[in-house]
């Protein structure tokens, strides 16, 4: 099928679900979509819907077991052409049977869209899915049927296919939905000028669904930037504010709602805190205490777990949305400030923290997203894992941070393909940037690790001195790639050795 113009990107997951739509096994099979709120799960699969003439239906948030067994009736209903009041005091597993039943007979597509709040009154319901899929397997189904369940909630949906659950080992397809990248999301929001797409991205991150919650045009110029977080993350009373977002995201999955300890957590690590001992001693609480609820947090989606292939070090941990991490380190600091009115005000202070703990890593985690996309051997080598590290000196007196590394781990030995470091800084870089990263290729290989053909890189925000960009023609094994280069407007300034 082909897919909807209006649906930006999405070709995989596009593809994904498509293949699983025209799969030949005629009998039932089921698929499962998670991502958080505001990612365009629910955009996408009503495009997928109506492509395919399926049926959608989507759940409703605190409605009673007999609305919602209603509304699906009156769904089915419409959808049939028939009268809603045939099916008025049907159970489930009627309705269930109809639906299926109906779309297998026009395309074969059922989406129940955000499950787990019929699921918080009904919780049969993967039982009852999985008892019409025991009937399709034996024979006695409905021939093409396809349902595809979706949900926000990341705990429950997680532990749709886990364990002893009942739909475990019946979903042909579990996909999770992420945000756009940098790229993409300029594109959704419609900015031209990279320079103030990045702080959009750094603020909100690459969820489509912001873009209509803004009640001002959104920044077309670096210039405009300032105005237009005053205006949105830092006013009080839009639906950008940073605060009601991070409440609202934090209370999106029913398991964690009115827990003041998973709070807690999430704004310890968003405060800096990146390890369960640091968390810990901001908490006052002890480290093996934290172990389960970091855990739930980290499985439902709300941090994650960064971990360096190349030493044993216990993986950092970071909170996944942006604008949580904006809240913590921007608006509370400034609530005075913002709660008064004074948007401007409360921005023009906390810019700095803004560029050193927000701008600067951001544009890391960019540089290393970019180059997970890129498929060319002369940009990443071969590697595999493309993450950042951490190198100490010969006399170990030193630690040195390496913001982008790309490699394959062979034992205890990597064989290193690129590199690099980025930075976010208003100055160009220049050759003590490459001076340094041939340091630390030095270092790596000291270590014992394999650097003969990695290539050495630097992102940079603002560009590069010409000596750099000279020596790197001359060198052969250099990527410089600005701002631009990262959204896709221009090719790196130097493409470095194949292979």
């Amino acid at each position: 099928m082909q897919k909807p113009q209006r649906v930006l990107a999405r070709e995989m997951e596009w593809s994904a679900l498509t293949s699983f739509l025209e799969h030949p096994d005629r009998r039932l099979r089921l698929a499962v979509v998670s991502g958080r709120r505001r990612v365009g799960k629910s955009y996408l699969l009503r495009a997928l819907a109506e492509t395919a003439h399926g049926l959608y239906v989507t759940a409703v948030v605190e409605e009673g077991v007999v609305l919602a067994r209603r509304r699906f009736a009156t769904e089915i209903a419409r959808y049939a052409g028939i009268d809603p009041r045939l099916m008025a005091d049907a159970d489930w597993e009627t309705l269930l049977t109809t639906a299926i039943e109906l779309t297998a007979g026009r395309g074969g597509l059922l989406v129940i869209d955000e499950l787990p709040y019929w699921m918080a009154h009904s919780p049969e319901l993967p039982g009852l899915l999985r008892l019409l899929d025991d009937r399709s397997q034996a024979g006695e189904g409905p021939e093409g049927g396809r349902v595809i369940v979706c949900g926000s909630a990341l705990s429950v949906m997680n532990e749709l296919l886990s364990g002893t659950k009942a739909l475990r080992g019946r979903a042909a397809v579990d996909l999770r939905l992420h945000p756009f990248n940098l790229s993409t999301m300029a594109r959704h929001w419609g900015i031209g000028d990279p320079h103030a797409a990045l702080r959009v991205h750094s603020v909100y991150g690459g969820s489509p669904g912001y873009r209509n919650l803004a009640n001002v045009p959104p920044p077309q110029s670096l210039a405009e930037v300032d105005d237009w977080v005053a205006a949105t993350a830092l006013d009080s009373s839009q639906a950008l504010f940073s605060e009601s977002e991070s409440e609202y995201l934090l209370r999106e999955d029913p398991r964690f709602t009115g827990s003041s300890l998973h709070y807690a957590i999430i704004n310890a690590v968003a405060g800096g805190a990146t390890s369960p001992s640091k968390i810990g001693g901001l908490l006052e609480l002890s480290r093996t205490s934290l172990t389960r609820p970091i855990e739930a947090l980290v499985t439902a989606g709300y941090l994650r777990y960064d971990s360096d292939p190349l030493w044993e070090r216990r993986p950092v941990i970071s909170v996944v949305d942006p604008i949580v991490r904006f809240h913590n380190l921007i608006t509370v600091p400034q609530r005075d400030l913002v709660e008064t009115g004074q948007g401007a005000e409360a921005w023009r202070r906390a810019r700095p923290a803004f560029d050193s703990r927000i701008l600067g890593p951001h544009f890391e985690e960019c540089a290393r997203g970019w180059l997970r996309g890129q498929t060319a051997t002369a940009l990443r080598g071969a590697a595999g894992q493309i993450t950042s590290t951490v190198v100490n000196d010969g006399k170990g007196r030193a630690r040195h941070e390496i913001d982008v590394i790309a490699l394959d781990k062979l034992g205890g030995r990597a064989v290193v393909g690129l590199v690099g470091e980025a930075k976010a800084t208003i100055t160009r870089r220049g050759m003590a940037d490459l001076d340094r990263l041939d340091m630390l290729a030095g270092l790596l290989s000291q270590h014992g690790h394999d650097t003969s053909a990695a290539t050495l890189a630097i992102f940079s925000l603002t560009g590069f001195h010409r000596d750099l960009i000279e020596a790197a023609r001359a060198r052969g094994d250099v990527l410089l790639a600005d701002l631009e280069t990262l959204f896709g407007i221009r090719e790196p300034v130097v493409t470095p050795r194949e292979g």
